[in-house]
């Protein structure tokens, strides 16, 4: 990669050829990034990306909880958000949230000052980047329900504010450029006690705990519900692949978990390559079965190994 790595702008952050990705995803599974770049802050990475040849590929790589990194890593330049860009306040009714914070701590933090409307972040995993990019929700409340506008970066290092019309929102879909990096994101609160936020909190986390494969190296839920919440006779996933009878089906190190067979496990020695296999192992049998064909909604990124 010595010929990449001389092409890349000057910067007071960290540039690292042939980074391996696996450690920073929840799966521990992927190749290297080409580069991997962690900016200092905004700026620096606004003037990366003015200064970068605009033939060589930029992918965001958040807490990586909803993602499969393949086996080939990926080409060009990976950027991971360091904590400058993962600080929250709140200024009145309103929670400010850098894109590289944790979910939960939002969700958190809107509790300590009492705001409520965004429980249901604290079971969500993964970083506010992730959730603005496919609208994340859960129990009935996503994204869309508490978003006011958020701020972003062009590929060309513009700065750009999108409001929540601009997202294009749908069930964990949105319609925002995939070339943005989001940087920060304004949410809506409503005001409420403190203590009954933090108890509908804890609530989630329990009901989450008990129903997800959470201690596990897995992700997100790996395929979206063929319905949006609310559909009447709304089909789930985890039935869908129950009655194909794929709970606890195992391709390598991979296996569809027998506590939430809407999680996919590594086992401790699966690669990037069985994970996405087995997915459209459940693909397949599903659609054989009940005719409905899943969407993913773990993202697949990078080369084949």
């Amino acid at each position: 990669m010595s010929d990449l790595i001389s092409r890349m702008p000057e910067v007071r952050g960290k540039l690292l050829p042939d980074a391996e990705l696996a450690p920073f995803t929840w799966f521990r599974v992927g190749g290297a990034a080409d580069v991997l770049f962690l900016p200092e802050d905004a700026d620096d990475l606004a003037d990366f990306l003015r200064a970068l040849p605009l033939d060589i590929p930029v992918t965001v790589l958040g807490a990586a909880s909803n993602v499969i990194v393949r086996d080939g890593g990926i080409e060009g330049v990976v950027v991971r958000l360091t904590p400058a860009f993962g600080k929250v306040r709140v200024n009145q009714s309103q929670v400010i949230a850098g894109s590289a914070a944790l979910d939960a701590r939002v969700s958190q933090t809107a509790a300590r000052f009492g705001l409520s409307g965004m429980e249901f972040f604290s079971g969500v995993p993964g970083t506010i980047g992730g959730a603005l990019r496919m609208n994340a929700g859960c129990y009935d409340r996503e994204t869309a329900d508490v978003l006011i506008e958020a701020t972003a970066l062009t590929r060309k290092g513009q700065w750009v504010t999108l409001s929540n019309r601009d997202f294009g929102y749908s069930y964990r879909h949105s319609e925002a450029p995939e070339e943005m990096i989001f940087i920060e994101a304004v949410f809506q609160g409503t005001p409420d006690k403190p203590e009954a936020v933090r108890e509908r909190i804890e609530a989630l986390k329990a009901r989450r705990e008990e129903a997800q494969p959470i201690r596990d190296k897995t992700g997100g839920s790996t395929f979206a519900n063929p319905d949006p919440p609310g559909t009447p006779d709304q089909r789930k996933c985890w039935k869908l692949i129950d009655e194909a009878g794929m709970r606890g089906a195992r391709r390598g190190g991979a296996q569809v978990s027998e506590k939430h067979c809407n999680f996919l496990i590594n086992t401790g020695d699966a690669t990037a390559a069985d994970i996405e296999g087995l997915g459209e192992d459940v693909r397949a049998k599903v659609k054989e079965t009940s005719g409905v064909d899943l969407r993913w909604e773990i993202k697949r990124i990078g080369r084949a190994g």
